[in-house]
């Protein structure tokens, strides 16, 4: 058992412990592999220099450790999402190793580990010589020399570039190498890595290099160090292995490869293609160096002749626990491989983590971090649950997808990614697996994106507000071309009805009921009042990036934009709505809280930036109009109901693509389902109950309130009192026009307009009524009256005779006349008259007359 803090000092007992000082060192190992450099051709009189002249000083650089992802349970405990690494590697303490390891290792390896300097000169001498005879060609090498040629090769293989197409071979020739007994090479080597070997021992304790070894030990294939190894082959610990399971584990040191338990079909085959060391044989190979290492640790004294009768008599029983890396793990934690996926994806694509790729991949394969997720594990399993049970993996073989996002609005973090495939790197032909992670972009996972929806209006929306403009402005929303669109100075035309879903017709309406309806024409009117171009640089400023990289400005704009036919991933959406429902401050997402490395030392990490993009009072306004999408709206059937305030918005692109947002004040949710290729139609199908079109409700709701549960909402800031007022505007006064004329009038002023009734008036073609006049809403209909030719004026006959009253009155066109006696008498004058004299009336009043 190894002995607390020994260094090599208390090892200099005897005349090999004198090697330990560097000049008695030089000259006792020069003398002793003189005979052995002859034999070489090497004269005896270059012994000494060629010692000197070889590196004294080797750097012992942590050896690749394998790195983990973690997720944050409820009571704030880390659960291990995924490992990633070159070499399965957990390394140890002293106390987390049983002490029969250390015994099995010593008394096989090197019985007088504590009583040397780090070299047995002669041991190694006599192997040398027997290298170059050709009889023998084992190492003699002292558990420091084996510690200082594992340390060369794990450097070695540092180096190596896993994604050339040469890193097996590469791996392999770093073992060469190291192994090298052969020829002067094989000298040198050795007198290297004896040299190594006695500054390890002056720098280190014995126990340090002895732990050290067995963190670094390769124990055939990808398993390294003595916890791997148990935990590999036993399914057990270091501080739980038995006395035969670690002479086991101890005889594979000398070849791990040969003596590997991992093979039923054997380690190797012979010419006749029999496997040997295998299951059928009951491991012989091992077995019987597993008899050795037992033996030497009776004869030692290590362990009784009980225990070795037990142990020897044991058969070799592997319980191989197959290792897993990488994101498929995750899948077995409320199904977060992908969100696993995405944060593998920052760490090998930010700066934080190395200048260059290949940087930062060695550095999560190699450099034993603890990565500590933003996940909310809560909301993850609660999004994983509705995800299975309301999605199916593979619906028709067409691609049919859904992914759901979960964002912090006033840190970026993000909580959770669903989505309805089962993630896998391997499996091919089957949709219902894939390695694309829906959610994020294209360097984050994989995936193009998605044509959004008209969850895009957000955009317009913003900009309607910008721009001054209130939402309860009244505009004319009837479906028709619209035609006059601009981005800067330059004029847009467009020649297309784009259609309302279901083909609706639209109506005159204010912007609020727009939003909640999602009304394509309504927001085409307003996009007519605005620069399209302003739009797409809103989306930009909210932190909106096309699923390529590229800019939500890059490219000619059209009018169809605005109704989210650009291709974007959930999490960017899911971004810009969290921006309203934190006053108009953008958060870029954040996928990591903490990373610690091997040593347990804080590294940096990329930090979410957060800036004021809209200004607090068009976030509040945008925030009240998009209440009203989930209040009895488009998104209703997403409502929490459980009294969290909320807003959101839904979009439907074509007929192949679905979203669903909505958000308190504190966690934004993201729900997109369609087609992940192609553009086969989703409408008016079903699964399990649900239409696939709907299917993005539940999903929002469940997530959204799972969220509500742990963060809650606070109630939105009330509108701004301009952006959301009654907004009034004159109407022009169309009398006396003509029909045409004074239509053209009115919808030039952006009203609608409406033929009433003829009224009566004056022959022609003349309006001769409107309602309303004065003031109205901006795209009230005002409904004009044109003339219906019966119009006529009393004409004035104060004064006149009877005869010629009536002749006057019948050229104005009356027919029914009535005179009162006093008109009888000859020299009677007209009075008045009812209607009286100059009032416009119909032909067919009756006008009656009194003289005086």
């Amino acid at each position: 058992m190894p002995q607390k803090n020994r260094t090599v000092k208390g090892a200099l007992g005897g005349v090999l412990g004198l090697v330990g000082l560097s000049a008695v060192a030089g000259l006792l190992v020069a003398a002793s592999v003189t005979p052995v450099l002859a034999m070489t051709g090497i004269a005896g009189s270059q012994a000494l220099t060629i010692f000197e002249d070889l590196p004294a000083n080797l750097q012992v650089n942590r050896p690749m450790e394998q790195s983990t992802i973690y997720a944050t349970a409820s009571d704030g405990t880390p659960v291990e999402l995924a490992s990633f690494y070159e070499q399965n590697r957990v390394p140890v303490t002293y106390e987390q190793i049983n002490p029969v390891v250390f015994d099995a290792v010593l008394s096989s390896e090197d019985k007088d580990y504590f009583s040397h300097g780090g070299i047995n000169v002669g041991a190694t001498t006599k192997a040398l010589v027997d290298n170059l005879r050709g009889t023998d060609d084992r190492g003699a090498s002292t558990i420091t020399q084996q510690y200082v040629k594992n340390v060369l090769i794990q450097e070695c293989e540092q180096e190596a570039d896993p994604a050339s197409g040469t890193y097996a071979d590469d791996l392999q020739q770093c073992w060469a190498d190291a192994t090298n007994a052969v020829g002067a090479k094989g000298i040198e080597r050795k007198l290297q890595e004896m040299r190594y070997a006695l500054q390890i021992e002056k720098e280190y304790s014995k126990n340090d290099i002895l732990l050290g070894y067995l963190n670094i030990a390769n124990f055939g294939g990808t398993v390294y160090g003595i916890e791997s190894a148990a935990n590999y082959y036993f399914s057990t610990t270091a501080a739980n292995l038995t006395v035969a399971q670690a002479a086991t584990i101890a005889g594979m040191v000398q070849n791990p490869n040969q003596y590997r338990i991992d093979r039923p079909a054997g380690t190797w085959t012979d010419e006749d293609g029999v496997g040997h060391n295998s299951e059928a044989d009951g491991y012989a190979q091992t077995l019987d160096r597993r008899h050795y290492v037992l033996d030497r640790m009776l004869a030692l004294g290590k362990i009784t002749q009980a225990q070795f009768d037990e142990a020897d008599a044991s058969p070799i029983t592997p319980a191989i626990t197959q290792p897993t890396q990488g994101c498929v793990s995750a899948g077995n934690v409320a199904r977060s491989a992908y969100f696993c996926e995405y944060v593998k994806s920052v760490v090998l694509n930010d700066p934080a983590f190395g200048e260059t790729e290949q940087e930062r991949r060695d550095l999560l394969r190699q450099g034993g971090l603890k990565i500590y997720s933003t996940m909310n594990i809560d909301i993850q399993s609660a999004g994983a649950e509705v995800m299975a049970n309301t999605v199916p993996a593979n619906y028709d073989n067409q691609y049919f997808g859904a992914a759901g996002i979960s964002l912090e609005t006033s840190t970026g973090r993000v909580l959770a990614i669903t989505q309805n495939t089962t993630f896998s790197e391997t499996i091919q032909g089957d949709q219902a697996y894939t390695a694309l992670v829906f959610g994020t972009d294209k360097a984050h996972g994989g995936s193009n994106g998605f044509s959004v929806g008209s969850t895009y209006k957000l955009f317009t929306l913003i900009d309607w507000l910008e721009e001054g403009h209130s939402v309860r402005e009244t505009l004319n929303g009837s479906n028709r071309v619209f035609s006059k669109f601009k981005c800067g100075d330059d004029g847009i035309r467009n020649t297309t009805k784009i259609q309302n879903f279901n083909n609706a017709g639209g109506y005159t309406g204010t912007v609020m009921k727009f939003t909640a309806d999602s009304l394509n024409s309504g927001y085409l009117a307003m996009a007519e009042k605005l620069d399209l171009c302003k739009i797409n640089a809103v989306a930009d400023r909210m932190g909106v990036t096309l699923a390529n990289g590229g800019k939500t400005t890059d490219g000619s704009p059209a009018p169809y934009d605005i109704l989210g036919s650009k291709y974007i991933s959930p999490l960017a959406m899911a971004g810009a709505y969290a921006t309203v429902a934190n006053g108009g401050i953008y958060c870029t997402p954040k996928a990591i809280d903490r990373v610690v490395d091997a040593d347990g030392n804080d590294l940096p990490i990329p930090e979410s930036k957060c800036s004021q993009v809209i200004s607090p009072e068009v976030a509040a306004t945008a925030a009240f109009a998009l209440q009203g999408v989930i209040n009895g709206g488009t998104g209703r059937q997403a409502n929490t109901n459980d009294g969290t305030p909320l807003i959101g918005k839904t979009g439907t692109h074509e007929s192949w693509g679905t979203m669903m947002i909505e958000s308190s004040t504190k966690v934004t949710t993201a729900i997109w389902v369609g087609r992940s290729e192609g553009q086969a139609s989703i409408l008016r199908q079903s699964w399990g109950g649900t239409a696939l079109n709907a299917m993005r409700y539940e999903l929002a709701k469940t997530m959204q309130r799972a969220a509500n549960n742990i963060y809650g909402g606070d109630a939105f800031p009330q509108p701004d009192a301009n952006l959301s007022k009654q907004v009034l505007t004159d109407v022009p006064s169309v009398i006396g026009m003509d029909t045409a004329t004074a239509t053209a009038t009115l919808e030039n002023a952006g009203f609608q307009v409406a033929v009433g009734a003829p009224a009566d008036g004056p022959a022609g073609d003349v309006i001769v009524a409107q309602d309303p006049s004065g003031q109205a809403p901006s795209g009230a209909t005002v409904t004009i009256s044109p003339s219906n030719g019966q119009g006529t004026t009393v004409p004035d006959i104060t004064g006149q005779p009877k005869a010629a009253a009536q002749n006057a009155l019948f050229g104005a066109g009356f027919s029914s006349i009535s005179f009162d006696n006093s008109c009888n008498p000859p020299n009677a004058v007209v009075a008045s008259t009812n209607p009286p004299a100059n009032t416009a009336t119909n032909k067919s009043t009756a006008i009656s007359v009194t003289c005086q």
